[in-house]
């Protein structure tokens, strides 16, 4: 007599799905992270190394240092001059310096060409420290280490008209996956076993339990910020993007776009150095600062930008000044990168913080620590979540098969 065993789930409720949001955020992460996973753990990667670039760089490059002197450094016009006769022809379009133990940098660029050149000068005693060129176009100068992250960071290594759209576009993808994430993350009911796989990494575990953890709970710990350090990547990736962002942190306030401003052609004279010394005297008096960048003007229309650097650590906390080249007149520009920090609303300061916040130097060097630890989860997470996706893959005619089983036991033959 052939009799079928009563099914051990029988006269039980069924147990319940997924509801279908979650279905959807389930594929939805399962393929858009198989799409940009490369490309985020690229991203993360070459972000985690340039997060440390100004102390490394303070090690491995002994000539962007000069010992203290309790002296006046010198001023703009004679660190230019000297930068010129060491690289005849040589076009100063920029100059960085002021902190008490740095070499002063004279900078020439040409977009023409691609060419930057770099003349590294002890601004105590004028002696030249270092040149270093780097050609944009050719790739043919020197090799910068950190240009080289910072270009795979924004541009995965290509022309940039081509990198970056990419970059962005899948930085877009991370945000959703980080929601979606969270949506996959939290459980259907609250047990204590669920909290537990929730919030804790079962280091005693199989490999594949382990790398499950590392994959769920990390991602949950490091969702918030991950999602602050996405978006403020995303301010220079899309403008929409960008004009979202300060829309919804002004109070719907538009996003003010710089102004255009010229200096007088008309009135037919030279540019002269000896009143950039003017500038760089009158603001040292008037902010103190820690720090000087001075764009120099390459074009007769072109202005002399001076920004203050009031913090030596970060680029938000700064003062920043446009004159005409020809009679030093001020221009009060428009847009969160102009004018004194002081009389930035909260919105343009926020704008102004964009990459410290991006790199963690907003909390100084524990910021960069902390930034440091979630670029490197970001990376792990396309890994881990991949290896989850493979393994239930190839576990399926596993699964299949023992299920046969089950059914064949469930048939009794007595």
């Amino acid at each position: 007599m052939l009799k079928t065993a009563t099914p051990a789930r029988a006269g039980k409720p069924k147990k319940k799905g997924d509801s279908l949001f979650k279905r959807i955020s389930a594929w939805l992460h399962l393929w858009l992270g198989l799409f940009s996973g490369i490309i985020v753990v690229i991203v993360s990667i070459t972000g985690a190394i340039y997060v440390f670039e100004k102390e490394i760089r303070s090690v491995t490059e002994p000539w962007t240092h000069v010992q203290p002197q309790n002296k006046k450094m010198l001023p703009p016009s004679v660190l230019t001059g000297i930068a010129v006769k060491t690289v005849p022809g040589m076009k100063p379009t920029a100059l960085n310096y002021g902190l008490p133990d740095q070499s002063a940098a004279a900078v020439s660029y040409s977009r023409k060409t691609g060419l930057l050149i770099t003349v590294f000068i002890d601004p105590y005693s004028g002696r030249v420290l270092k040149k270093t060129t780097t050609d944009f176009a050719g790739n043919k100068g020197d090799f910068d280490f950190f240009r080289f992250i910072l270009h795979g960071h924004r541009a995965l290594w290509l022309p940039y008209p081509i990198g970056r759209p990419i970059i962005g576009v899948a930085i877009l993808i991370f945000v959703v996956l980080l929601i979606s994430g969270l949506v996959l993350w939290w459980p259907k009911k609250w047990t204590k076993a669920t909290r537990d796989k929730s919030f804790k990494v079962k280091w005693n575990a199989s490999f594949k339990r382990v790398n499950y953890d590392l994959h769920n709970v990390f991602g949950f710990y490091s969702m918030l910020l991950l999602l602050i350090i996405a978006l403020t990547g995303l301010v220079w990736s899309f403008q929409w993007v960008s004009k979202s962002i300060y829309w919804a942190t002004s109070g719907g306030k538009s996003l003010t776009e710089e102004t255009a401003m010229v200096s007088d052609t008309t009135l037919k004279l030279s540019f002269n150095m000896a009143s950039v010394d003017k500038l760089w005297n009158q603001i040292a008096l008037q902010d103190k600062p820690e720090g000087f960048y001075i764009n120099l003007p390459s074009q007769k229309a072109d202005l002399v930008e001076v920004i203050a650097y009031l913090r030596s650590d970060t680029y938000y906390k700064t003062n920043i000044y446009n004159f005409d080249q020809y009679t030093l007149k001020p221009f009060k520009s428009t847009g969160p990168y102009s004018g004194r920090y002081a009389d930035a609303g909260a919105a343009d300061k926020l704008r102004r913080m964009n990459y410290d916040i991006h790199v963690g130097a907003i909390l100084g060097i524990p910021g960069k620590v902390v930034a440091f630890f979630l670029a490197m989860v970001s990376a792990s997470l396309p890994i881990t979540g991949f290896y989850i996706w493979w393994g239930k893959r190839n576990k399926k005619p596993a699964v299949k098969q023992q299920r046969l089983k089950k059914v064949e036991k469930e048939l009794v033959v007595q």
